[in-house]
């Protein structure tokens, strides 16, 4: 029986984006070894979308008010790369990991499926 999942981000910088998780979103984290740090997530959904072209997967975090998230988070130093966009489904915005890569960050307006 499946129990679990685990996401994996591939990162250009490992050890940045590795203490952004721990010391900038403060995730409770185990080490697997090596310096390999596994963190707990909030609660967590999936999605299927239609690939429009490549396939591929994204990571998007979830918050109850973006605005004050976003303050939150500048405030330890993140970098938002693109403004606060009202989706038909949220609002939406992404930052910069210290690695290079993007997540994407939003305030749902969906159904969530999280407290199912």
């Amino acid at each position: 029986m499946i129990n679990g999942a685990h996401i994996v981000i591939h990162s250009h910088d490992a050890e940045a984006d590795r203490a952004f998780f721990r010391d900038v979103l403060e995730y409770p984290h185990v080490d697997a070894g090596g310096g390999w740090l596994v963190f707990k997530l909030p609660p967590a959904e999936v999605a299927v979308h239609p690939a429009g072209g490549r396939e591929g997967q994204e990571l998007f975090l979830m918050c109850d008010d973006v605005e004050a998230t976003m303050r939150a988070l500048s405030a330890k130093g993140v970098e938002f790369t693109q403004p606060v966009t009202e989706q038909r489904w949220g609002r939406l915005t992404r930052l910069r990991l210290p690695g290079g890569g993007e997540v994407g960050m939003y305030e749902p307006r969906h159904a969530r499926a999280t407290g199912l």
